[in-house]
């Protein structure tokens, strides 16, 4: 029998990226959207990205049936005492946009030389199972704040953060390079590995 996966997202980017990774599982990966709940949103209060990536699945969790997963991601930059943080998404505001935060982070930085514009990505996934059973796995991956936007790919802050090793941006790499480095594409391997080892002790497959 083919589970099913319900993501409590509606970022086409997340989706397909979540979607890509565990494409070869017995899974069928849905998103909240897909389902008829595009108006469904929670709060991000939480101090942290898995308070937040919790509260999102256990919201969704009391009105769909399988398994639920929500994550939160945040870019934490060593010169700015690890802003945005768990505030990355309305750095610049409430609905904003992603170049809103972009100029708002390049303003802050200003002033600060490469060498000090350190800073990592990091994602938690949070999962509840049908029974209410819950695990998170996390990635992250470290690199620099670059000058200016480089890169046309990608979402977010990823036209500005230089993947270490690489001298590229998120936003200057091709989809599959992306989800063999990134962070959320870690913590998803993570969780691929963790849903591996429960199929097969369930017999599952």
């Amino acid at each position: 029998m083919i589970r099913q996966i319900i993501l409590s997202s509606g970022n086409k980017h997340k989706i397909s990226e979540i979607r890509n990774i565990l494409k070869n599982m017995p899974f069928k990966v849905v998103s909240k959207d897909d389902l008829g709940y595009e108006d469904f949103d929670v709060e991000e209060d939480g101090e942290t990205l898995e308070a937040n990536a919790f509260k999102k699945a256990e919201e969704l969790h009391k009105l769909v049936k399988g398994i639920v997963i929500a994550d939160d991601t945040g870019l934490f930059v060593d010169a700015l005492n690890g802003a945005p943080g768990v505030y990355s998404a309305r750095y610049a505001g409430e609905h904003v946009s992603y170049k809103e935060n972009n100029n708002l982070l390049l303003k802050n930085l200003a002033s600060v030389p490469i060498e000090k514009r350190t800073a990592y990505f990091k994602t938690v996934i949070a999962v509840i199972f049908e029974d209410g059973k819950k695990l998170t796995a996390e990635g992250s991956v470290k690199g620099k704040i670059a000058f200016e936007e480089k890169g046309e790919n990608g979402f977010g802050y990823d036209p500005l953060f230089i993947v270490e090793n690489t001298g590229k941006t998120f936003a200057e790499m091709t989809e599959e390079e992306k989800n063999k480095l990134s962070h959320r594409a870690r913590a998803l391997m993570s969780l691929k590995e963790m849903l591996e080892d429960l199929n097969e002790n369930t017999g599952d497959k």
